[in-house]
């Protein structure tokens, strides 16, 4: 995906969740988290799907030999995750209307939390709740809205997006969003004046790690 169409999709991908935002009573404050996990939720998704066939051949190879192990196991050594059927993007999406969306969302969260223990406390469950205030229908909106992103987009893309969104939200809750968010152009000129061309890095309020990409993309 080149740059001009990776702008055009987190244009429309913004346009069409503040919309749904603008025509409810929900702040910017209570809208950022689960949407912002529901873009962690496809990239997760993704990921998986790209290692899918790999991790269901190794399963297959081993299963029935002492050597066997959980799918679950396999699937975190892959790819970093592994995600039940009933919490794949895809699974979520295709639900019937009538089905409890923010119930489902939270249950596929819940489900990531349980195999991949860094991530316990981490993920939104019961932020989607609250987006049906107004309209009951704004979950599945929402998710039909991020399976635009392609299939096939990775780690980079999904960065950029997520802090596109980032800086949006920053922008919509005033100062005190700004808190959280340093904007690219600033990383960039920090990334120039601190040449981090060797050693270690760290930094302990990495956010989504836009800052570390700077750093590669320097060196």
């Amino acid at each position: 995906m080149n740059k001009e169409a990776l702008k055009q999709l987190e244009n429309d991908l913004w346009r069409s969740a503040d919309t749904l935002r603008a025509n409810s009573d929900l702040k910017s404050t209570e809208y950022s988290t689960p949407v912002l996990g529901l873009i962690f939720l496809k990239f997760a998704d993704n990921r998986y799907r790209r290692f899918e066939k790999e991790i269901l051949r190794e399963y297959t190879r081993l299963k029935g030999t002492r050597r066997e192990k959980p799918l679950s196991d396999i699937a975190i050594e892959k790819c970093g995750f592994y995600i039940p059927e009933h919490a794949r993007y895809d699974y979520l999406l295709n639900l019937p209307e009538k089905e409890d969306m923010a119930s489902a969302i939270k249950k596929a969260m819940e489900a990531i939390e349980e195999y991949k223990p860094e991530l316990r406390g981490v993920l939104p469950w019961d932020e989607y709740f609250r987006l049906t205030r107004t309209d009951k229908t704004i979950p599945a909106q929402l998710l039909k809205n991020f399976s635009n992103i392609p299939s096939n987009a990775e780690g980079d893309i999904f960065g950029q997006i997520y802090e596109y969104f980032l800086g949006n939200f920053a922008m919509a809750e005033g100062q005190g969003g700004g808190e959280f968010f340093t904007p690219r152009s600033v990383v960039r000129l920090m990334v120039e004046i601190i040449e981090p061309f060797g050693g270690k890095v760290f930094d302990p309020a990495c956010g989504s790690g836009g800052m570390f990409v700077q750093y590669g993309k320097a060196g």
